[in-house]
Formats: C-alpha cells, structure tokens, sequence
C-alpha cells in the first residue's frame, strides 16, 4: 500500500523567488509546474515580498510563502523538497549561494539543498553591467561544478525593459524534469 501512495504524490518542487521586477510574473512558473503534475510551495527572499501578490501565490499552491525561519517545534509548513527552481535568480542570491552565504532562509535551503543531493535550477534574471562582473561568472561555475542546473535568458542592457517579455519560466522545468522523473 505505500508502494502504491509512494507512486502516486506528485513531486514538490520548491520555487525560491528573488526581489526582481518580472517575481510578480512567479505564477506562471506555479502553473506550468502544476500542469506537470507538481505540487509547488514558494520561498522568498525577505526582498522578494514586495514584488510577488502573496495572496494569489498561496492561493495558487495552497501553501503559506516561506521567507523567514521557523521556530523551534514548530511543524514544517512546507514537504521536503524533490527540486527547486530558482526563479527569477539574482546577482546577489546567485553570488551569495555560490559562496556559501545564509543569511536568509531562501540561501539557507538553497546551500542545504547540495548537501541533500536535491536537483537544483536556476534562472537568472540580472542586467548585463551586473553579468560581467567577474564573482558572477565565477559563481556560475561553482554552482555549475555543485550539479546546479543553469537557465539561458541572456543578460539585459541596464536601461532596458529587462527582457520580462522573453524570461521563459517554464525552462525551470524543462531543466529540472530529467532528474527528477
């Protein structure tokens, strides 16, 4: 019988949310997932509250958005993650995981989350003045060698829109999907 309930939970995939201007946009990410029978719960960066609805992400996955830690004994709000997807990922998350830094609980779970072994993709979402400095090209390639999976939405110019309109949220899963299933 937990053969058979084991088979039928669908994964969860943890949706770690960045303080950028296309967040608000984190419901598309929500819905393909769910269309791809995921269960989905998000986790903010403290940042990152500003700029997502926090009423219609919850209502949407049916879980509280996680952005600070729990108490002690307190229950967990949120499964154990199968995958995470960070999107849209930051210069200053994606530098701060690659060197360790958890300061938040959305960096916490991510650098927890090599030591577990749990599939990790990141799209990042940041301006091209941001992509040629060189700590980010070298946490790339840190979190390249710790098994993170790295999206292709190509740096935006500083004055631009910032591309919103070409940020393929769904590429989250498309990375994601191969190791997981």
């Amino acid at each position: 019988m937990s053969d058979q309930l084991d088979q039928l939970k669908k994964p969860f995939l943890y949706v770690v949310v960045c303080a950028a201007g296309i967040a608000g946009d984190v419901g598309k990410l929500i819905t393909a997932a769910q269309e791809h029978n995921w269960d989905v719960g998000v986790v903010a960066t403290p940042p990152a509250l500003g700029f997502i609805d926090a009423h219609a992400v919850e209502t949407q996955t049916g879980y509280p958005i996680r952005s600070a830690w729990r108490s002690p004994g307190d229950p967990r709000p949120l499964p154990a993650a199968d995958a995470i997807a960070v999107a849209p990922g930051t210069f200053n998350t994606i530098n701060k995981w690659a060197s360790g830094i958890s300061d938040t609980l959305a960096l916490g779970i991510l650098c927890e989350a090599y030591g577990f072994g749990i599939p990790t993709a990141v799209l990042p979402y940041l301006n091209a003045a941001q992509a040629a400095h060189p700590a980010y090209v070298q946490s790339l390639e840190r979190l390249r060698t710790m098994g993170v999976v790295i999206g292709d939405h190509e740096p935006f110019q500083p004055e631009a829109d910032g591309g919103a309109d070409r940020f393929r949220w769904e590429q989250a899963l498309e990375l994601l999907e191969p190791l997981v299933r």
